[in-house]
Order: structure tokens, then sequence, then C-alpha cells
């Protein structure tokens, strides 16, 4: 992709600008840190756009304040670029203490997913972040298929990007762009713990 240029062009009936246009699904998966990070590098560069953005955190706690959150927040607020709207479904479910039942944390994902699927049927975002969604899909929590299904048929130009760790194979076979982050060093490997600014 020298230049931002595709090496070959499909025979698929549309114009350059039709294909340009299409709506993406991504995907950012693997064992390694910067797979949100970089889901929200995408929303900062579609809140430049206009954009309106949903984002959906699966995993993290409500209480949790991440850094990306608070900026997102604040330039939606500004009234430049385009608005963001920060949700977060469900209690969070790894990394902390889990409050509920594993049933409760199911249900909630359920929950969230619906939520999402209604918003995609009325078009009300521009672009979607699925921050840890592929843990309730790994789970067996959502059905895989009914989310490949709803994101296959999305209309208008609703850009999607899911992350997570272990994303079944049937939402890699359906994205536009996959991305897997490995490991080929990291700071707690030398038993560093996560700090302030670089994990949150």
């Amino acid at each position: 992709m020298p230049k931002g240029q595709p090496e070959t062009v499909p025979d698929d009936g549309l114009t350059t600008r039709q294909r340009r246009h299409r709506p993406i699904l991504a995907v950012h998966t693997g064992e390694m840190k910067g797979k949100s990070t970089a889901a929200f590098g995408m929303a900062l560069r579609a809140w430049n756009q206009g954009w309106d953005i949903g984002v959906f955190q699966f995993v993290k706690s409500a209480k949790w304040r991440v850094g990306e959150e608070s900026a997102l927040r604040t330039l939606g607020a500004t009234g430049e670029g385009g608005s963001v709207e920060w949700n977060k479904m469900g209690e969070g479910w790894s990394w902390a203490r889990k409050k509920g039942t594993e049933d409760d944390h199911a249900a909630d994902a359920r929950e969230g997913w619906a939520e999402i699927k209604r918003r995609i049927a009325e078009q009300r975002h521009d672009f979607y972040v699925l921050d840890e969604f592929t843990y309730p899909l790994h789970w067996g929590w959502v059905d895989v298929d009914d989310v490949v299904e709803t994101l296959r048929a999305r209309e208008g130009r609703q850009h999607v990007v899911i992350t997570g760790r272990r994303a079944p194979q049937a939402l890699l076979d359906s994205a536009d762009l996959v991305a897997e982050m490995s490991k080929v060093k990291h700071p707690m490997d030398a038993g560093q713990k996560g700090q302030r600014g670089i994990e949150w």
C-alpha cells in the first residue's frame, strides 16, 4: 500500500469514490497492549472529521476513568469536531473484583449489544468504538453470528472498530481491517508494574 494506494482494484462494479467511502469494520486483537489505544486514535481522526462518535466499553469498570475517555469527552464538549458519547456497559468483568454473578454480567453484555444494535439500525453514530467487545463474544454471552450479520447489514456511513483478545474467527473473517498486537518486549517482563500515562 505505497502512499495509501491499493495494489489491486477489484472488479466489483463500484467506482473508486464509492469504494473509498464504504464503511469500515476494523478489529484490533492480540495479546499485547495497544488495541484500545489504536481504536481511540481512530476515534480522534473521526472527531476531527466532525463525525458523531459512540464509545461502548464492555469490560472496564464503570468506575474506572481512562485517559482516552477524559480526552475524548473534553474534545466532544468543545463544539469543534464531532460529538462524543461514552457508554460503560455493565460493571466491569476483568482485572478487578467482579460485582454480581456471571449471569448478571452476561445479561448486561446482551443488553449492551441490544442497545448498539438499535443505534446501528437508527444510524445514530458515524463511528463506533466497541472496546473489549471480543470478550463477551468469546465467553458466549453475545451471539457472534448476530453481531456479524448486524454489522454486515449496517446501512449508511457507520464505521465500527472492535477491540479485545481472542476475537472469534467469524468476526475476523467479516472485518475489512484486522490488526493483531503481538508482544516483542514489555516493561512488565522486567517486573515493572503498569504506570500512569502509559497504561492508563
